[in-house]
This record gives C-alpha cells, sequence and structure tokens, in this order.
C-alpha cells in the first residue's frame, strides 16, 4: 500500500498542473461551432495524455534538453556570468511567447471581434477546426514537458507515474465541457483567463531564462482573482 500516498500525492500535484491546460482548450475549443467543440476537446486531452507518455517513455531525451545550445553574452544575460541556454530553455520560451500572442489576440477577437470581408470573419470550419488542433498540439508539449519532469522528480515508478497521468486525463475530460461551458457564458472569465495564460506566458519565458518563480503567488494571484470575479458575477446575478 506503500504506492497509494505516492500516487495521491502525484495526481493532484498533475491535475493542478492541468488547469491551465484545460483553461486554453476551452478557449481554443470555444472558436469552433458547438457541434465541434465537445470532439476538439476530447481530441485534445487525448492528445495531451498521448504527449505526456511519450516524453515519460523518452526521459533520457528529457534529461538532455539540459544540454547547452547556445551562450548569451554578459551584457545580454545582463548577470556578472554568461547565459546558459539548454533545449529545455528554448522550449520554455518558445512556448510562453506562444501563450502570450495567442491570449493577446484571443483577447483582441474578444473584444474588437472582426470586420465584415476579414477571413477569420466568416471561418472555413475544416480549416478552423485543424488549426484549432494544431495549437492544442503544440500547447500540448509545452504543458506536458513541465508536468512530465515534475512527475520525474516527484515519483521514480514508472507505473504510479502513468496511472496517474492516466487518472488526471480522465478527471480533465469530465471537468472539460463544464468549465468551457461556464468560461463560454461569461466573457469576463474568459478575459480572465487569457489574463492568467498571459501571466503563465511570463512565467515560462521568466524560467527559460533562468529566473525562477515561486508558483504560489501565482496560483494565490489567480486565485484571488478568480474569486473576486466570481463575487462580481454573484453580485449582478
Amino acid at each position: 500500500m506503500e504506492w497509494i500516498v505516492p500516487l495521491v500525492t502525484l495526481t493532484g500535484m498533475e491535475i493542478v498542473l492541468g488547469i491551465d491546460n484545460i483553461i486554453f482548450l476551452a478557449i481554443l475549443a470555444g472558436r469552433l461551432p458547438k457541434e465541434q467543440r465537445d470532439y476538439a476537446r476530447q481530441i485534445g486531452l487525448v492528445l495531451a495524455l498521448g504527449t505526456r507518455l511519450l516524453l515519460l517513455f523518452s526521459i533520457s531525451w528529457i534529461l538532455s534538453l539540459h544540454q547547452i545550445v547556445l551562450t548569451l553574452p554578459d551584457w545580454a544575460a545582463k548577470t556578472e556570468e554568461a547565459r546558459e541556454i539548454s533545449w529545455k530553455d528554448l522550449i520554455l520560451l518558445a512556448g510562453g511567447l506562444f501563450l502570450i500572442a495567442k491570449s493577446t489576440f484571443e483577447i483582441h477577437h474578444k473584444l474588437e471581434g472582426h470586420p465584415e470581408g476579414h477571413p477569420d470573419h466568416s471561418p472555413n470550419t475544416k480549416s478552423n477546426f485543424a488549426m484549432v488542433l494544431l495549437q492544442i498540439a503544440v500547447l500540448d508539449i509545452v504543458f506536458s514537458l513541465d508536468s512530465v519532469i515534475t512527475a520525474v522528480g516527484m515519483v521514480q515508478e514508472i507505473n504510479i507515474i502513468i496511472t496517474a497521468m492516466v487518472i488526471t486525463v480522465l478527471v480533465m475530460m469530465v471537468f472539460a465541457g463544464p468549465v468551457s461551458n461556464f468560461v463560454e457564458k461569461h466573457p469576463t472569465l474568459k478575459v480572465l483567463a487569457l489574463s492568467f495564460l498571459i501571466l503563465i506566458g511570463v512565467v515560462l519565458m521568466a524560467e527559460g531564462m533562468g529566473q525562477h518563480i515561486d508558483k504560489a503567488y501565482i496560483y494565490f494571484a489567480m486565485g484571488f482573482s478568480f474569486t473576486v470575479e466570481m463575487i462580481n458575477l454573484r453580485v449582478r446575478g
């Protein structure tokens, strides 16, 4: 029974790390026609599980991501020592930039919309669906990398890690629909969620540059903002 404690702990950690994945998945799927949203969410979560398992079975490759690929000079790193950049750092930087850019575009689309004649005003359903899946796949790689590295650092038994990941994705499948519907129903929550993703993107970029930020501060800020918004919704309701 020694496996129960690490399994519960790791599953809880994976669910927490998967919250941002659910939010982004909900926002991306919200751009699709209603009949395709559930299908896109399910495919996205299956891709998330597949990505996590592939990375887990490629632990040696993950460890090799720490190999240095370039070194920033002292003036560029703004430190007394030159900053060494690894493959993992590059992935975090690219993922952070993607989150910030995509979230900014989504906020613009939500508040400004698209004028008539714009390619996105009457999007082609097939190409839009394919683009959403591509964006989900890219984000799955970024989020899964952080998730797998955390799992490997917490637990050494691969069977426990696999079980925790499967349970996490099943939980995400159950709550992805309600979360998506709730976010889509309240536009202010969608903008708040996108703001959270911009914050996460900044954190990823900071970690890519070697600046560690305690996740507790991030989760506290997100939780406090969400609580305030829920109070606002309650008052307006």
